[in-house]
């Protein structure tokens, strides 16, 4: 019997009962729609393989691309039984446009674009792909740092990566891998992590510190690999980068909330030593590239997963979620409860 488990998700949320009707039934038993909408398209690759999935296992796919206004989106959600995102935004609005919608995945690790609270309210279940951008995240990282420490390349003998200390805030998928690549340019690398055990930055040649402050006390690079929440939003503050050596570099592959640029800017405004890169552009940009030339640079638009390998691995895992999902009931990368 098709999804058992996905009809006893629907009927235990008392927020979906209006959709227990017999449209359910008739999209049990006919062809899911899986939608893809991606005002930045998947490449074509990714695409190719995303079908691949979804129509082996008896299912539609269809295509909103390169969308330019919201209705696109809420007239393509329509009939969609499963939605996959990249950074688009899915909210309140385009949910009760969904009446058919089961689960949206978004492909990649953050899933602040979602409105988790409003996916459960209308008993939809939120995914994101963990890992499946980590490496791509994580070579912009090293990337990053090594302009920074050669001075933007503007001919000027700039430093090595090799010796200094790095310190990664936050050691989950992104974090790791940028410690295993900082290996290979001889840096001694240091994390912070309330949520991870010290065995395991231990085990992967990591030494544990046990507080923000004591990380960017100790590292002369940090690399930031926090999500943006209630409590990290603004947290990469004055107090907190004051305290970094002379020479120090800040790297931002995460999320622009969770640094408060008004500080930053403070901050670089009285040390001369200090460089911030980033791969999502402040809403200051323009003040930081008047200000702090030759010590600031923000990629135009976020190409931390813009890889073809990321691009692939994340759409893929996406469409095969959502055939795990719809098939077997799996929620186990659900992030609404």
């Amino acid at each position: 019997m098709i999804m058992d488990t996905i009809m006893d998700y629907w009927f235990r949320n008392p927020k979906r009962e209006e959709k227990r009707t017999a449209v359910f039934y008739t999209t049990l038993v006919n062809s899911m729609k899986v939608l893809i909408a991606t005002e930045k398209p998947f490449a074509k690759v990714a695409v190719d393989g995303i079908r691949e999935v979804v129509e082996k296992a008896g299912y539609t796919l269809a295509l909103l691309e390169k969308y330019t206004d919201k209705q696109q989106l809420l007239d393509a959600v329509a009939d969609a039984d499963a939605l996959i995102v990249r950074s688009d935004i899915v909210d309140a609005e385009v949910l009760d446009a969904a009446p058919q919608l089961k689960i949206v995945v978004r492909a990649g690790a953050g899933y602040d674009n979602l409105d988790l609270a409003a996916a459960t309210a209308h008993g939809v279940v939120a995914m994101n792909t963990p890992g499946q951008n980590s490496n791509a995240v994580a070579e912009l990282a090293l990337g990053l740092m090594v302009m920074a420490v050669r001075n933007f390349y503007n001919g000027t003998s700039g430093t090595e990566l090799k010796g200094k200390k790095l310190g990664i805030h936050a050691f989950g998928n992104v974090g790791r891998n940028v410690a295993r690549i900082a290996k290979g340019f001889g840096m001694d690398i240091y994390a912070y992590d309330a949520f991870c055990p010290d065995e395991a930055m231990i085990a992967a040649g990591v030494t544990p510190v046990h507080s923000a402050e004591e990380l960017y006390r100790t590292c002369n690079v940090v690399s930031l690999h926090i999500p943006a929440t209630a409590e990290t939003k603004q947290s990469i503050n004055y107090a907190l980068l004051s305290q970094m050596p002379k020479g120090a570099v800040l790297v931002n592959t995460a999320r622009k909330e969770v640094i408060n640029e008004d500080e930053l800017i403070q901050l670089m405004q009285e040390r001369a030593d200090f460089k911030y890169v980033t791969d999502i552009m402040p809403a200051a940009d323009m003040k930081f590239k008047t200000l702090f030339e030759g010590r600031y640079f923000a990629t135009p638009k976020k190409m931390g997963a813009q890889t073809a390998e990321a691009n692939i691995n994340a759409g893929i895992a996406a469409a095969n979620q959502i055939v795990d999902f719809l098939t077997t009931g799996n929620t186990r990368f659900q992030v609404n409860k």
